[in-house]
């Protein structure tokens, strides 16, 4: 049966990602940040791929963690997100997962807390993103009751999270990094600041442990550039293939809204895919697409199971050719740009209905 809406994941390239890793920060630890069911690739599929080749992970919520240990993975695991209530805490205890403390809340809920076994702690600084973790006012106060806390692995270890260091030119991430620095410089216990964009522009921000995510996806973290470009291979490309071809008259449009209107005669492809399987409804008229290899633009408005694409009047096209929607000479970077978004939100918004195909291809 020939498939329809399908991305293929290119595992050896993670491989590759993580060892650019290593090249950037060679001397710090790599915590693999694989939360949002790994940036749509697949949680357990890309943890146990990257088991062995990295020091640890991090994900955004305590279920992942728990879904990670059940899978037999036994590296360190951070909760992002931490915990807000007593049963979640329960489970980081039960599961040896380690937990981002950013608030007072939770501190209260680890001083009303008898357990046999010790959390591993991340202390949060809010150092200028200004949505989770202590300033400095703060930092004093909660390292004395940490130290307090029986169920708190000693020592515990500090993290902040950058606002803006996927702009090599804005002047507040380094503010951050000097910030963490002077808040941080009279406590043990081991640090994390750099994101994959810290990694690869913001060297001061290189301290024992780093977070790579969408790096290690071979994607870019920076708007001006594709992950090719900073020397990383991207593990998704999204295909399918055409349903239909028809011919089309000037002055004839296509889809909902009549939101494009064809100036001349051509054929138009329709592909069977949509805004259903994860595809941008806002990827604007001209947003790049490959039919059998060759670029043609997107016209139309995206659809939820199908998107038109002029194929030019002399195209020999036909009902069943193979349909790229990003991958090879097609950076997922470049739909992005053509949707008003991140290629963060593409990946992570491939539906259950896309097949997943694994590929070892190198």
């Amino acid at each position: 049966m020939i498939r329809t809406a399908y991305a293929v994941i290119n595992i050896n390239a993670l491989a590759h990602n993580v060892q650019q890793v290593r090249l950037a920060a060679p001397n710090s630890k790599i915590m693999a940040v694989i939360k949002a069911n790994a940036y749509g690739h697949g949680l357990l599929r890309i943890a146990h791929a990257l088991d062995g080749l990295v020091d640890g992970f991090a994900v955004a919520r305590v279920q992942e963690g728990v879904r990670l240990r059940k899978a037999g993975l036994q590296q360190r695991i951070v909760v992002l997100e931490g915990f807000t209530e007593h049963d979640e805490l329960h489970d980081l205890l039960h599961y040896d997962l380690e937990a981002s403390l950013h608030s007072p809340h939770q501190l209260e809920i680890l001083k009303n807390t008898s357990n046999a076994k010790r959390l591993g702690v991340w202390v949060k600084l809010d150092t200028g993103m200004n949505r989770l973790g202590f300033k400095a006012h703060e930092i004093s106060d909660v390292y004395k009751q940490l130290s307090a806390c029986e169920v708190v692995k000693k020592p515990f270890n500090f993290m902040t999270h950058f606002a803006n260091a996927d702009d090599k030119n804005d002047s507040k991430t380094a503010q951050q990094i000097a910030l963490f620095h002077q808040w941080t410089a009279n406590y043990d216990g081991e640090k994390s600041m750099a994101n994959s964009a810290g990694i690869l522009a913001w060297k001061d921000s290189l301290t024992d442990w780093v977070r790579a995510g969408v790096m290690l996806f071979g994607i870019s973290p920076f708007a001006d550039s594709t992950g090719e470009f900073v020397g990383l291979q991207p593990l998704m490309s999204l295909h399918s293939r055409l349903i239909a071809v028809r011919d089309v008259a000037a002055g004839e449009t296509v889809g909902y809204g009549d939101t494009w209107t064809s100036s001349h005669d051509t054929k138009l492809g329709v592909v069977a895919i949509g805004y259903g399987d994860g595809y941008p409804r806002y990827a604007q008229n001209g947003t790049p697409v490959l039919v059998n290899g060759e670029r043609v633009p997107l016209v139309g408005r995206v659809s939820m199971d199908m998107i038109t694409v002029d194929l030019g009047l002399t195209s020999t096209a036909k009902a069943g050719d193979s349909v790229t929607l990003w991958g090879e000479n097609l950076p997922v970077e470049e739909i992005a740009i053509c949707s008003n978004t991140i290629p963060y939100t593409l990946v992570c918004g491939i539906t259950p209905r896309v097949e997943i195909v694994e590929s070892e291809h190198s």
